[in-house]
């Protein structure tokens, strides 16, 4: 397998590499042969290239399987043309069209819910997003000082692929997909996502499916999100909703996150790139650890390598028994050790399985 590295902006250039040594880990206690290829992007590309997106980077990374993503810190990027923000460019390019956001309690770990373990599989390319949801020009506008008119586009097309995802990934856990939407106010686009849920839902007789009004839901899961396994929804509400479930957890340094494409899959944890913590050595690496195994795990299902989806367990198991048994965990999960003392935690659970 050929796997990119882009270690992204402030404590991507921390997190990404511990991500990359649990993954080595891993990988070679599964007999995994994996051909790492470092790709520079973001801050330390503009320096260094000229470009925050190099070009030719999309032909490289159009070459791999998969790569990890660091956080992008752009609000900092000089405004000038070279400086572009590459997360939007890469998911548009390569069709990233499902979003995977999982939350998971862990016991011992400070949370406002325990037993919660549910995955938001959210759409990725279309929706309200002005940066993704028309192919020139924006989908946001201001026709005059006072009126701005944003743009929701939902097809039939994006909305088949990212509820095939979500019907795919139900199967291979506890078989139940909620569908967030709002038709009763956005009769014609949450409609139309609401009428292929119905239509793709017959594919799949083996997985339960209910739906829920976005609202309605949004309080449910704060009240019960131990009930609900896959959830599936539009972009904006998917964005919204699943940040909400990392804070039912213990926060967005729990949650892992990979797009998904017909070819490709990018691990990209769902945090930001913490430029205020930058270089302290405090970052959690958990989110973007866990956004590998994911990708390792997608990978291993994609291509049918049964060592690429062992890899990915062990990683998996591995962090679980760091985190309940507390053995090196970052100030913010109530431990003392540094980001990179976490990994080697878990890269030694890893040898120890």
């Amino acid at each position: 397998m050929k796997i990119g590295i882009l270690e992204g902006d402030d404590i991507g250039h921390e997190v990404v590499p511990e991500a990359v040594k649990v993954m080595r880990a891993a990988a070679s206690r599964a007999a995994l042969e994996i051909d790492w290829r470092p790709v520079p992007i973001g801050r330390k590309a503009f320096d260094t290239l000229g470009y925050t997106l190099p070009p030719g980077t999309l032909d490289t990374l159009a070459a791999l399987d998969g790569w990890i993503l660091g956080p992008i810190g752009h609000m900092a990027y000089p405004k000038v043309p070279e400086a572009v923000n590459p997360h939007p460019i890469l998911r548009k390019h390569f069709d990233l069209f499902a979003n995977i956001r999982p939350a998971l309690s862990y016991a011992g770990i400070p949370s406002l819910h325990q037993n919660v373990d549910l995955v938001i599989v959210r759409e990725n390319n279309e929706g309200f997003q002005p940066d993704r949801n028309v192919v020139a020009g924006s989908g946001e506008f201001r026709p005059t000082h006072d009126v701005t008119i944003s743009v929701r586009v939902i097809t039939r097309a994006g909305s088949s692929k990212v509820l095939h995802e979500a019907f795919r990934l139900a199967r291979s856990r506890r078989k139940h997909v909620t569908v967030v939407h709002k038709d009763t106010v956005f009769k014609l686009g949450c409609g139309m996502f609401m009428e292929e849920a119905r239509r793709i839902a017959a594919e799949y007789p083996d997985v339960t499916m209910n739906d829920a009004i976005v609202d309605t839901f949004a309080m449910r899961l704060v009240m019960t999100p131990q009930k609900y396994d896959v959830v599936v929804t539009t972009n904006m509400f998917g964005d919204i909703l699943s940040d909400e479930a990392a804070g039912l957890v213990g926060g967005l340094g729990l949650a892992p996150g990979l797009s998904a494409g017909p070819q490709h899959a990018m691990a990209q944890a769902t945090h930001g790139s913490a430029p205020d913590i930058a270089g302290r050595a405090i970052a959690n690496p958990y989110a973007m650890i866990m956004s590998g195994q994911m990708l390792l795990d997608w990978l291993g299902r994609k291509h049918d390598v049964e060592a690429a989806r062992h890899a990915a367990s062990l990683i998996e198991k591995a962090v679980r028994n760091v985190m309940r048994d507390k053995l090196a965990l970052t100030a913010d999960l109530g431990g003392t050790s540094t980001t990179h003392e976490m990994g080697d935690a878990i890269v030694d659970a890893i040898a120890a399985s």
